[in-house]
């Protein structure tokens, strides 16, 4: 049996083939090793990543040799590379695909399941991304960043436009739009934090709440936007999700609410973000990502006195890249073992 990696800039197909290696897979007799910008520098390869992210794996160049390398394929492992339509169709011999990172945008998921070929994945800064996530959520709401900002040009500023709804975040109720994997470690924090949470989230099995020992109450998407005190993002980018926070559930807010996205820029419409914390509908705002990074000069987002942005940086850890395909390795090996994992996608 033959097994295809693909290395980037990021994963190195070096490590990607220890890890493959580790995989209860049967017996190898080939692990073939193909590269796709691997010879950039993390800062050149961000480019890629962002064409990837936002126009899929149909819109930018396949890795060089794929098409021929997958041929005789079983199986096919990558981090960032695109995972195309035509490659899986060249691949006849294809028994099972995984990604050693959250995201999907760079696989087509509908060559996958036409194929209905097992497609494993790992949230591989889940942990990260969920510290992060409650981290904006107390930077926004207590004005952390708004006040340093403050003291570095020289003020020694106490008010803020949300001083009306300051509060603990122990009497807030938050949100939570997506419980997968990153949605679910936030909500294992917030229970112990005492935090009431709200879940939306239709493709969830209900049954993995008490699974896990997460205290939530399953709402509406309407709901939750209507009640909740912190609205937190959790989604990928479908054609469902795609613009789905926009002004018709931003105005359910409470006008103490906030916004906060660790996730994907495309799930809220700008505008209409952008609007509601003009008007001051909303209390504020913290955003991880944006619709083009970095922020040009002159984006309306620049002049917003009650939003709290970072870099895409929640998943930005020293050690979340180089376990990324030793946790693939688990997940591939557990499914294997089991039958079924959170991880799989059909």
């Amino acid at each position: 049996m033959k097994a295809v990696v693909i290395g980037d800039a990021l994963v190195k197909s070096e490590t990607l083939t220890d890890a493959v290696g580790q995989m209860n897979l049967g017996k190898l007799t080939e692990i073939k090793k193909i590269e796709w910008y691997s010879d950039l520098t993390k800062d050149q390869f961000q480019e890629h990543i962002l064409q990837i992210e936002r126009y899929g794996p149909e819109k930018v160049e396949i890795p060089q040799g794929i098409l021929e390398a997958l041929q005789d394929a079983d199986y096919l492992f990558a981090h960032y590379a695109p995972i195309s339509a035509s490659m899986i169709k060249s691949a006849p011999k294809l028994k099972m695909i995984g990604t050693c990172r959250g995201g999907v945008e760079n696989v087509n998921l509908s060559a996958v399941r036409e194929r209905r070929l097992p497609f494993l994945h790992v949230i591989r800064n889940a942990e990260p991304v969920a510290d992060f996530t409650l981290g904006l959520m107390f930077a926004e709401t207590r004005n952390i960043a708004r006040a340093h900002l403050a003291i570095k040009s020289g003020q020694w500023r106490k008010n803020f436009s949300n001083d009306p709804y300051k509060t603990t975040l122990a009497n807030m109720t938050v949100g939570i739009i997506g419980a997968g994997y990153i949605g679910r470690l936030v909500i294992k924090r917030l229970n112990a934090l005492g935090v009431k949470v709200m879940v939306y989230d239709p493709y969830v099995d209900p049954a993995i709440f008490e699974r896990d020992q997460l205290k939530v109450e399953l709402r509406s998407i309407e709901e939750v936007f209507k009640n909740a005190d912190i609205v937190s993002l959790h989604m990928r980018v479908t054609e469902e999700t795609k613009n789905l926070i926009s002004k018709d559930l931003i105005q359910l807010m409470r006008p103490g609410a906030y916004i906060i996205n660790t996730a994907r820029a495309d799930i809220l419409v700008k505008d209409d973000l952008v609007a509601a914390l003009q008007n001051r509908k909303i209390a504020g705002a913290a955003l991880d990502v944006s619709w083009i990074e970095p922020i040009p000069e002159g984006d309306p987002l620049l002049s917003l006195d009650n939003l709290t942005m970072t870099t895409h940086i929640a998943g930005d850890t020293v050690d979340a890249i180089p376990r990324a395909p030793y946790l693939l390795k688990d997940v591939v090996n557990a499914y294997l073992e089991k039958g079924y994992s959170d991880m799989l996608i059909r």
